[in-house]
């Protein structure tokens, strides 16, 4: 539990400098500065939703993560916000965007509030919004895109859109990439250590936006938007721009002449007439409950000391408030004291019934019903929706309803449950996963198998590796598709795989330690350095929150590690990948629809 140590801690952000609450339609800002201010900044996200909304009407804007807005009146405050970035030497940044499963934050400084000093911000939430509507993108035009939309530029009652970009200053006297190595990924890994190499990948990432929509023939972004469709259907990149645009050879040269000139057009779109800055309405925060958000951002940047210490200034300054429960849950969590984080959901839900996290956490803390529980089944499943009623964005309590239907082996309503977080969360390749899984065990092989190849084609690392363990359990015949993927594993390492029993986190700097149960042993291993990590999306508790020294116990475990000369140690892990099997449910061991007939 939290311990209220008065006197403890920084001294009171909130109360030496008064934060005030400005809210527009969609969006929420917290400012140290005036309301005016505020206002001004949550109008100018306004005009950019609305862009979006009007370029894009078929677009999801709203993403289960609702995006909450700090706006600082200069450096001090920035750092007082966020001195985690500071002690890690952070630059004198104007803004800056955390992005998150649960959670997303912008933070902007008032003092900076100069056309182009945001791109950054506004770069990343262009992001969220393409990865809300995206399964996949190229780099090139995910970045593009980005850059294009990042640099929109604000006036009180109009905006211009493709604005050009500060980093295309650098394409410059360069020589540029060809097209064919602007769309090709390995460019962006090759050359992703020569940070001149690509800031010029980027620069030109969005002068091929700004081509594809103001370029002779391109039909203001017609056909620029015909290209999504494809990429959306399936079809291969470099055939999709054939299709569209024309052979890559003529392309690069049209291209070319576009760049050179230098003189790239925008276009004017006046503000909406429901954007109404004055009208949006503020109000002063209480000490406590601007701590609590305080406490809230710090523990979403896995900063746990400084979110403790506003927690306490929170509880110093209203005793008797419920609003830090929520806080003093993740807290908990976070330190694996599941008892008491359950408990704190629990108070904070029953103070607050809009605390959707609070009920989700403290009914997935209180266990997953086995299948005989059928009051347990009945309420859980109630707490989902219930969740949803509140944040029907929220993909989670979706996955967990289709994890509830494997459960009673009802793979109809799992697979619909399944699709349904895929379209919430485009992005997340465990989804796709988990909807494979299910239409392997409806006796859809083929569907299965395209879902695990796209996996395996378009992400990295752990999800690619999980995506192959699943197409290998597909027979070859049934596959559809010639093609071939390896595991993406490091050079020199052994493999086993096996349950986590436990891990010991050690202090900073002295390395992790692992126990793995495999074929009836068990198995030590350290880690030194930062061993890389990866785990299944459908784990309940996801990215905000993963840590690899609480919660993985009982999941199944592959180990990437090199054998050392210490025979009290297994060998030093260097990869680490956690798989949900949905316990027990994975799709090598629910039942076929045969198999239950008979």
């Amino acid at each position: 539990m939290i311990s209220l140590m008065v006197g403890c801690g920084p001294a009171l952000l909130a109360a030496e400098s008064p934060w005030t609450e400005v809210k527009s339609p969609h969006f929420r800002v917290l400012t140290d500065g005036s309301a005016g201010a505020g206002r001004r900044v949550v109008r100018e996200f306004e005009q950019m939703r609305a862009v979006f909304s009007a370029g894009f009407p078929n677009m999801r804007l709203e993403t289960g993560a609702p995006l909450l807005i700090f706006a600082v009146v200069d450096e001090a405050s920035m750092k007082a916000l966020i001195p985690k970035l500071w002690r890690r030497g952070g630059p004198n940044a104007a803004g800056y965007f955390q992005d998150g499963w649960e959670k997303k934050y912008a933070v902007v400084r008032l003092d900076q509030d100069i056309p182009g000093q945001y791109q950054v911000v506004y770069h990343e939430y262009v992001h969220t919004l393409l990865h809300a509507n995206f399964a996949w993108l190229p780099t090139w035009l995910d970045e593009g895109l980005a850059e294009y939309y990042g640099n929109t530029y604000f006036e009180q009652s109009k905006v211009y859109i493709g604005a050009p970009s500060k980093r295309v200053y650098s394409m410059r006297g360069s020589a540029s990439f060809p097209i064919e190595d602007l769309i090709t990924e390995s460019s962006w890994i090759k050359y992703r250590t020569n940070d001149r190499l690509i800031d010029l990948l980027y620069s030109e990432a969005w002068a091929l936006v700004h081509f594809f929509v103001f370029g002779p023939g391109m039909e203001r972004g017609a056909k620029l938007s015909r290209f999504y469709e494809l990429l959306e259907k399936g079809e291969p990149q470099h055939k999709a721009i054939e299709e569209v645009f024309g052979p890559v050879a003529r392309l690069d040269e049209e291209f070319s002449r576009y760049t050179n000139h230098f003189e790239f057009s925008s276009y004017e779109m006046p503000n909406p007439e429901s954007i109404k800055e004055k009208e949006f309405p503020s109000h002063r925060m209480p000490v406590a409950e601007m701590e609590t958000e305080l406490a809230t951002y710090q523990l979403w940047s896995r900063d746990p000391e400084d979110a403790r210490s506003s927690i306490e200034r929170a509880l110093h300054g209203d005793p008797g408030s419920n609003s830090p429960r929520e806080a003093i849950g993740f807290l908990e969590f976070g330190q694996g004291k599941d008892s008491e984080a359950e408990l704190e959901f629990d108070k904070a839900f029953d103070a607050d019934h809009q605390r959707y996290l609070s009920l989700f956490y403290g009914t997935m803390l209180a266990g997953r019903p086995g299948p005989e529980a059928r009051a347990q089944q009945v309420k859980f499943r109630a707490a989902m929706y219930d969740v949803l009623k509140i944040n029907p964005q929220f993909a989670p309590a979706v996955v967990e309803l289709a994890i509830a239907c494997l459960r009673e082996g009802d793979l109809a309503n799992a697979l619909v449950r399944a699709r349904r977080a895929e379209q919430l969360e485009p992005t997340r390749a465990g989804y796709h996963l988990l909807t494979a899984r299910i239409l392997l065990d409806l006796g859809r092989p083929e569907e299965a198998a395209k879902k695990a190849a796209f996996v395996a084609e378009n992400w990295r690392k752990s999800d690619h590796n999980e995506a192959l363990e699943l197409w290998n359990r597909i027979p070859a015949e049934k596959r559809g598709s010639s093609d071939s993927f390896a595991e993406e594993i490091p050079n020199g390492v052994q493999t086993v795989q096996g349950i986590l029993k436990s891990v010991t986190c050690a202090e900073k700097g002295r390395g992790t330690s692992l126990i793995i149960e495999s074929n009836g042993g068990t198995l030590t291993f350290r880690g030194t350095g930062e061993p890389s990590v990866g785990y299944s999306d459908t784990l309940w508790y996801g990215r905000d929150h993963f840590d690899v020294c609480h919660h993985g116990e009982g999941l199944r475990a592959i180990v990437r590690y090199k054998a050392g000369a210490d025979t009290t140690f297994a060998g030093e892990w260097v990869e680490l990948e956690l798989r949900d099997d949905l316990q027990g449910l994975s799709v090598f061991k629910v039942q076929s629809i045969s198999e239950r007939k008979n």
